[in-house]
């Protein structure tokens, strides 16, 4: 009987349990309390912190649980993030979500979006700099676009042992866009420029908004096919929602389709770090280069709109810059409220959308370009 008692509990979660567990389950507590709490990006934070809380329970090797053992209801839910199922479909929902009016009332906007992908080229060489392979430097700079589905993405292709960290420096930073962006747009933007109105944009006909999701998705895949399952699914989502006719399919992929995947992709990618797998120093290198990343792609948005207002008439606010990273819609609404600390009639929302949508488009477009370099 004592024999018994004892092979029991030699095979609980206390008695294999690592520091390792430890250390990353009070890192999945800190996300659910960010989620909840806080308010930051709880859709996303609350799946991956109970994610990471299943990952990192200890359970006896070859027993079918674990989410690296084959056969495992874990290992089939990261089957999806493995083989970049999730992010395409999540890239439905978003395309079913987004107006694209804003950014085809003032196109010139878009180059905003561009700029803000400085930060993903920067710390790609940054990262080559440290000693990462290619392709390692390839998937973490691009979580200088703040977008964590093409992070995932690109990494699932070229770096998958390296999925966790960098999911979870892409969300984290996604959520913490509220504290990480409006301390370098007012180090970057003098009082006179983030008091700056802008006047209010045209009106877009019907015909554009049905016309743009095939011209743009047949322009960008041109130049990047290797953003294909990306843009293809956001354009696909955007003209289901613009044509009306499919309106069902555009409910669909807005509500159920989105939610099911984000829940699926939020468990499986917290539960992939496992303290022994997750914490190592790759994991803290890319930590670093993450935040690195995600402040240069928001300066580079602000010092490229105030580039453009040495040449524009009428000049634009400097702060939608900042909303270039694809961290749709919280960057824009960032901007908002930093402009209303200094003007509370200034609304810049609709502005900052513009750059905002084309900043997913041209992370989406930078993925496909690493990957069409390294993925051979």
């Amino acid at each position: 009987m004592v024999n018994l008692l004892i092979e029991f509990l030699s095979n609980t979660g206390f008695a294999l349990a690592g520091y390792q567990n430890i250390v990353m389950i009070l890192v999945g507590m800190v996300l659910i309390y960010l989620g909840i709490a806080k308010g930051y990006e709880p859709l996303l934070l609350i799946p991956i912190g109970f994610g990471i809380l299943m990952g990192n329970i200890p359970v006896i090797r070859d027993f079918g649980l674990g989410i690296y053992e084959k056969g495992s209801f874990l290992n089939y839910m990261y089957y999806g993030v493995m083989h970049g199922i999730y992010p395409p479909l999540i890239f439905l929902g978003v395309g079913a979500l987004t107006d694209f009016s804003t950014m085809l009332a003032r196109p010139s906007l878009m180059l905003l979006g561009a700029a803000a992908q400085v930060g993903i080229f920067a710390t790609f060489l940054g990262a080559l700099a440290l000693g990462f392979a290619p392709n390692e430097a390839a998937s973490i700079g691009i979580i200088g676009g703040a977008d964590g589905p093409t992070a995932i993405f690109l990494t699932a292709v070229l770096a998958p042992r390296l999925i966790g960290p960098i999911a979870i420096a892409a969300y984290s930073y996604m959520a913490l866009v509220p504290v990480i962006q409006p301390p370098i747009m007012r180090l970057l933007t003098t009082r006179k420029e983030r008091l700056i109105r802008m006047e209010e944009s045209r009106e877009v006909s019907k015909k554009e908004k049905l016309i743009f999701p095939i011209v743009g998705f047949l322009l960008c895949c041109f130049i990047a096919p290797g953003a294909l399952p990306l843009l293809g699914m956001l354009f696909f989502g955007n003209l289901l929602k613009e044509s009306i006719v499919a309106e069902r399919l555009a409910r669909a992929a807005r509500s159920s389709i989105i939610d099911t995947v984000t829940i699926l992709l939020g468990i499986a990618v917290g539960a992939s770090t496992q303290g022994d797998v997750f914490l190592t120093s790759k994991s803290i290198g890319i930590f670093i280069l993450g935040a690195s990343a995600f402040a240069v792609a928001t300066a580079s948005g602000v010092i490229f709109a105030k580039f453009m207002n040495l040449f524009l008439r009428q000049k634009i606010n400097p702060l939608i810059g900042a909303a270039g990273v694809s961290a749709v819609p919280n960057s824009a609404r960032v901007v908002q409220i930093v402009g209303q600390k200094e003007d509370p009639s200034n609304f810049l929302l609709m502005h900052a959308m513009a750059p905002n949508i084309s900043g997913v488009i041209g992370s989406a477009i930078a993925a496909g370009i690493l990957w069409s370099f390294l993925g051979g």
